[in-house]
């Protein structure tokens, strides 16, 4: 359906990625999900999204090094600083939300019992989408 807005969700934690991705289908979004920021930035050649929500640490394939969040999210404004960016983590370190910040994300989302209302909210406001 044309006018959706595409999403791309990028988390390592299958949990976290289908959970998020099922409900931003539910609210009306096309997603495209990844398990690695390396999927994400490959997928870019072919595909614009309006929003990407990006996991801020990676586990290590086997055998594969693997970027972490902050390295995809420079890779990601250096292909086009259009493209909004929110941070998904379980780190509620102050200095890491205060650098990503700076380094111009859109947003911080604490993966913890209020991650899908607080996502939602933030989305929705960076997409200008209406409730």
């Amino acid at each position: 359906m044309a006018g959706k807005k595409l999403i791309f969700v990028v988390d390592d934690d299958p949990f976290i990625l289908n959970l998020v991705s099922k409900r931003l289908v539910i609210e009306g979004f096309q997603v495209k999900s990844f398990s690695y920021g390396e999927e994400c930035l490959s997928s870019l050649n072919h595909h614009k999204p309006d929003l990407i929500i990006l996991d801020y640490l990676f586990y290590h394939k086997e055998q594969a090094e693997v970027m972490d969040g902050k390295l995809i999210f420079s890779l990601i404004q250096q292909f086009d600083k259009s493209i909004p960016v929110i941070i998904l983590s379980g780190q509620e370190d102050g200095a890491i939300v205060l650098e990503l910040a700076r380094l111009g994300i859109e947003d911080y989302v604490i993966k913890d019992e209020s991650l899908i209302e607080n996502l939602l909210e933030i989305v929705k406001g960076v997409l200008d989408v209406a409730e």
